[in-house]
């Protein structure tokens, strides 16, 4: 989720981990990537609103070329490579590039440097070290903050061109010149801050059964109202009637498998 503040120009993400466990929009329950999975961009914002009392519109979905294909016409960006990434970059490199049919060039050392669109690709793809999905999303924030970074100086004549050229690798509500004509701006825009939902302080980890390993919301309302109050500075926030018959739903669903 990206909240957008055109006055201030500061910009917020935050990543809701796909293996929360919430209503997905048709009052079944389930893994909220699901959402997405039985529904597409409509259902998945549906199960956002409902679940985190949004008002969402627009989205964009990109595959892995799109990735590709924005970093590398920002010349890349530069991101700290850890030993235990170094590991798994490299696989999921071989695996995307088997996927679109093309060459890909190892990452070879540790250390702040700057990937190409298919190892920064690959690096946002990496789970398998400690802090799992948790850390995966962390990755994919890093990633699109070194492109908005390197986004920034460049021109808007060269911004328009990256856009128009990878504009078909994007499923979007947004139109293209809607994109362009924000460019100008770019530079002023700052990501203050971001982070995942639910926070560390309402979440635990529980095997449900029939759906597995899930992120469990210990109480979806007071991690609603702390999102609304981090990430849009609303003190006066009060959670909908709906928003507490799911959390209510949650908790009843869940007791019996959390520990």
């Amino acid at each position: 989720i990206a909240s957008i503040n055109s006055e201030t120009k500061e910009v917020r993400l935050m990543s809701v981990y796909r293996d929360t466990y919430l209503n997905l929009g048709n009052d079944t329950y389930n893994k909220c990537n699901a959402a997405y999975a039985k529904g597409g961009p409509k259902q998945a914002i549906n199960m956002l609103n409902m679940n985190l009392d949004l008002d969402i519109t627009d989205f964009a979905a990109v595959g892995f070329k799109g990735v590709i294909d924005v970093v590398d016409a920002v010349g890349g960006v530069w991101i700290e490579v850890d030993s235990a990434e170094l590991e798994h970059i490299n696989n999921y490199q071989i695996s995307i590039s088997e996927n679109l049919k093309t060459d890909y060039i190892p990452v070879k050392t540790t250390g702040l440097q700057k990937l190409n669109g298919l190892q920064a690709t690959a690096y946002c793809r990496i789970r398998y070290t400690a802090g799992d999905d948790f850390k995966r999303t962390e990755r994919q924030r890093e990633v699109l903050q070194a492109i908005m970074e390197e986004a920034k100086d460049l021109d808007v004549a060269s911004l328009t061109k990256i856009a128009n050229n990878v504009f078909g690798n994007f499923y979007t509500s947004v139109d293209l010149q809607e994109v362009i004509s924000l460019l100008s701006d770019l530079p002023s825009y700052t990501i203050i801050d971001e982070g995942g939902f639910p926070s560390n302080d309402f979440r635990t980890g529980a095997t449900i059964g029939g759906i597995g390993d899930s992120v469990i919301c210990t109480d979806l309302e007071k991690a609603v109202v702390d999102f609304h109050k981090r990430f849009f500075a609303d003190e006066e926030y009060v959670v909908s009637d709906t928003l507490k018959g799911i959390s209510q739903t949650i908790h009843a669903n869940t007791d019996a498998f959390v520990r």
